[in-house]
């Protein structure tokens, strides 16, 4: 299965369209190189409110991606559609029916099929300064593409977050993440890399990158997309599988192979998957199909 990765810069958009559009052409790119799952990083919605937005205003650049998370949501689901790609689409502030906003990852099937993964973890600045709340605990993806989890930035750092989706059936785990320094970008990445080795499975990590002095929400973002492994037989020994370039936008892309995940976990020179303890109950399965 072919993962495209896309490090998402916070250039502000001259409008609405000009964001939809340059999402468009990271679909197709995608498509086109041969990719089944696009995956957008944290937070990469907020680069919508610069189309509107000069002057940095943290709880304005929100209260508007909030509005408009309805329609983005629609309009994600048709490029998912024509261009026939699995979409996580990052993650987006949306209000729940409680009447709390909560960090969501919406994953969007090449059928428009549509489910959420909530952040469950908040970061300091998330609950203690922008009002929202932690959402729902982890669950996994049944797609086409096989059994796929998405722990969101600051949940990844949470061993046990991914540990319920590996149990569920996921060999893939990805990460959408915004990491405002260099500090809680290495946080989130030897994090991933400690998730694939300790449950014998793909973490993907996917990050927001640039300086937007325009906002104050988003206003520095450090990170490179990566895809991470066990380090053992059939693997790179590093357990880096690919990575792309430090603080610039732009599309990675990965194999993967379930068969080999299955592989090391019944003949690897260790057994992390079989050998942890105590035993946790799985997560429930999504249907996304």
């Amino acid at each position: 299965m072919k993962l495209a990765l896309a490090a998402f810069g916070v250039t502000p958009p001259r409008d609405p369209r000009a964001f939809l559009t340059r999402l468009e052409r990271l679909a197709s790119e995608a498509a086109l190189a041969g990719a089944a799952l696009l995956a957008l990083p944290e937070y990469f919605s907020m680069v919508l409110a610069g189309a509107v937005i000069s002057t940095p205003d943290a709880q304005a650049e929100l209260a508007h991606v909030v509005a408009h998370a309805p329609s983005l949501v629609a309009d994600l689901r048709a490029i998912a559609q024509r261009h026939q790609l699995h979409l996580l689409a990052g993650t987006i502030p949306m209000r729940d029916e409680d009447g709390k906003i909560r960090n969501r990852a919406p994953f969007i099937a090449p059928s428009g099929a549509l489910a959420y993964q909530d952040k469950q973890h908040m970061t300091r600045f998330e609950a203690e300064y922008w009002g929202v709340a932690g959402g729902q605990p982890p669950q996994i993806f049944a797609t086409r593409l096989g059994l796929i989890g998405v722990s969101i930035c600051y949940d990844s750092e949470f061993p046990l977050h991914v540990r319920a989706q590996v149990m569920a059936g996921a060999r893939l785990v990805l990460i959408p993440s915004c990491t405002a320094d260099a500090a809680g970008f290495n946080r989130v990445r030897i994090s991933a890399r400690a998730r694939a080795i300790e449950n014998q499975c793909y973490t993907a990590p996917i990050p927001l990158v640039g300086q937007a002095p325009w906002s104050a929400a988003i206003d520095s973002n450090i990170g490179h997309s990566a895809v991470f492994t066990p380090c053992d037989t059939g693997f790179p020994p590093d357990g880096v599988l690919a990575a792309g370039p430090l603080n610039e936008p732009g599309l990675t892309f990965a194999t993967l192979d379930f068969a080999a995940i299955d592989t090391v976990r019944a003949t690897g020179t260790v057994l992390n998957h079989r050998d942890w303890a105590p035993p946790l109950p799985p997560a429930p399965i999504v249907e996304l199909s």
